[in-house]
């Protein structure tokens, strides 16, 4: 992962305090965003007040089912007139204005997403809360980082201190909080990111437990996962969730396909969008809504596997149809309901067929959860500490581990984008997937600058200078006085305009405001001067005496080495040995 140079104290504790206020905030918009939602949903569908999340299990069919979220659906096409960034889950977005506008998010943003998530998945719509939460929580750091004094850099880290405060608001899960604004929307990895982080995900957590309760969002009842014997089964989940990830994800693509190509106005895409998962909503009414209490029901295998297998299938139709129809809505609570039926499914087959493996549904699809999710959205080690911190169990590591990256090789080899990555390829942005050491930063400038270095003594003319600039290999020539000491340089651009006279002392033309480089500065910090002063050679000196020099093809020539360190290399050969004459004459 890149590393950055490390932040002043002073200023990493007004990261930290500013991160402190942001989970504050963000912890209080996912209070306030999962209640709307519940009263919404309350009022809309049910006819009643309430403000917590209802069970779909006995929600009422009639034509209203289609008309209410129909309804909603325009309001939020309204909504996207207004706002634009609000269509879809949001992460992309988030990831976008990290990627190409310096992580600046608009404040109607922060306004509008709530409020059309909640009125989306209010009236109906197959989401989870968590995804809106997210990108509120992000624009919200993105606001405060513009309101107080930052770099785009810190702005970035305030952006996802705020989504990840969201998300750990929503689940209780801090920790998978902070790896997932690292892995999607941070693209690095340093103190002044991780510090900022953690307290704005801590705080956020203490939220949920005033709120929510101490407990993660989703009982999970124990499983038995210990044991070398049950781990091939656990293996060939992983694939086959792998399988699955590349099913759910190109299904998507495909639906949002057929939506882009509807000889119909953009506006009108979510009404039909409603109109459809309605539909399918008056056939199996638990595929509608956020459904954590369907997730919790597949987790500790109350449902019979027919309404399990119904349910999923239902469930992942509603969900491509509403997504792809650009309205608001979240990704990670459908896939975890997609995922844990079809872990369900996977578990009562292995059950029924090896009866001595002593494997529970429910354990697979808890695991099934973290290895679709992770394999969907290309965030492995995000679903392994998610689904972690949702157990609280250590026995759960192994099989978890095992599956999600299985998985995850199974969907990387069959996909080109992942759910977060493919609108931004469409748009032209490139995300960078994996993160390497800086090379710059790793190395120093003893390691790449020319220690034999030409100069001019301080006391050459303008000719000799005009001679050795004509001549020599170098655009530019440090001058060193009789002791060593680098006292000014003389480069070609000196000389485009001047007049001076041969015989004149070079110090007439020459820089003596010299920019330098010690040789134990790293070759980032070289980097950054020569970018800074707009030059292209950099003398090299041990206080002021000249040791060396830099030039801009030395900083590439890092790049190079850690490039060739990359290259594959021949793998130990072994020499047949040769036979001996007696051998030979045999043959």
């Amino acid at each position: 992962m890149v590393l950055i140079s490390r932040t002043s104290p002073k200023r990493l504790f007004v990261l930290t305090i500013l991160a402190a206020c942001i989970g504050m905030l963000g912890g209080a918009a996912a209070f306030l965003l999962v209640h709307l939602i519940g009263l919404l949903t309350n009022l809309l569908l049910f006819h009643r007040v309430g403000w917590d999340l209802p069970s779909f299990a006995h929600l009422h069919r009639s034509p209203a089912l289609v008309l209410v979220p129909m309804g909603g659906a325009f309001v939020v096409s309204c909504l996207a007139r207004w706002s634009p960034e609000i269509r879809g889950h949001g992460i992309p977005e988030a990831m976008e204005a990290v990627l190409s506008n310096q992580s600046r998010v608009r404040p109607r943003t922060a306004v509008a997403k709530p409020i059309s998530a909640a009125i989306a998945i209010g009236t109906g719509g197959p989401f989870g809360a968590e995804g809106p939460i997210i990108v509120t929580g992000g624009a919200i750091g993105s606001l405060v980082g513009q309101v107080v004094p930052t770099s785009p850099s810190e702005r970035k880290i305030l952006l996802a201190c705020g989504a990840a405060a969201g998300m750990s608001a929503t689940f209780g899960s801090p920790l998978a909080a902070v790896v997932l604004a690292i892995e999607l929307l941070l693209f690095e990895f340093s103190s002044r990111a991780f510090v900022p982080l953690v307290v704005a995900s801590s705080l956020a957590a203490g939220v949920h437990s005033i709120a929510f309760g101490s407990g993660p969002l989703f009982h999970v009842p124990p499983h038995d996962y210990t044991g070398l014997d049950k781990l091939p089964f656990y293996a060939l989940l992983g694939v086959a969730c792998g399988l699955l990830a590349v099913i759910v994800t190109k299904g998507l693509f495909l639906a949002e396909s057929g939506f882009r190509r509807l000889p119909i106005d953009p506006f009108w895409h979510p009404v039909i969008g409603a109109a459809g998962f309605a539909l399918i909503g008056l056939a199996v009414p638990r595929a509608l809504g956020v459904g954590y209490d369907a997730i919790s029901d597949v987790l500790a295998s109350r449902l019979a596997l027919g309404t399990v297998l119904v349910l999923g299938l239902a469930k992942v139709g509603a969900w491509w149809i509403a997504l792809a129809s650009g309205t608001s809505g979240g990704t990670l609570a459908p896939l975890l309901l997609i995922s844990g039926c079809f872990g369900t499914a996977v578990g009562v087959g292995v059950e029924h067929l090896v009866p001595s493996a002593q494997v529970s549904p429910g354990a697979f699809a808890l695991v099934a959860m973290a290895a679709t999710f992770g394999a969907s959205v290309g965030a492995t080690f995000t679903a392994i500490v998610f689904l972690f911190e949702l157990t609280r169990d250590y026995q759960i590591i192994l099989p978890l581990m095992l599956a999600s990256v299985l998985a995850q090789l199974v969907a990387s080899a069959l996909l080109t984008d992942t759910l977060m990555t493919e609108k931004l390829t469409r748009r032209g942005l490139h995300v960078q997937g994996d993160y390497g050491i800086d090379a710059l930063e790793g190395s120093t400038v003893r390691e790449i600058m020319t220690t034999e270095v030409e100069t001019l003594d301080q006391r050459a003319t303008v000719a000799e200078a005009r001679e050795l600039l004509a001549h020599g290999p170098h655009g530019a020539y440090p001058i060193v006085d009789g002791d060593g000491r680098c006292v000014g340089i003389v480069a070609r651009e000196d000389f485009l305009e001047d007049t001076a006279d041969e015989v004149a002392p070079i110090s007439e033309v020459a820089s003596t405001n010299v920019v330098t480089v010690s040789a134990d500065d790293t070759v980032l910090d070289a980097l950054s001067r020569i970018l800074d002063e707009g030059i292209g050679h950099l003398p090299v000196v041990d206080g002021d005496r000249l040791i060396g020099l830099v030039t801009r093809t030395d900083v590439l020539r890092a790049r190079s080495h850690q490039r060739e360190l990359e290259h594959r290399q021949p793998g130990l050969r072994i020499r047949p040995r040769a036979r001996s004459a007696a051998t030979r004459d045999e043959g």
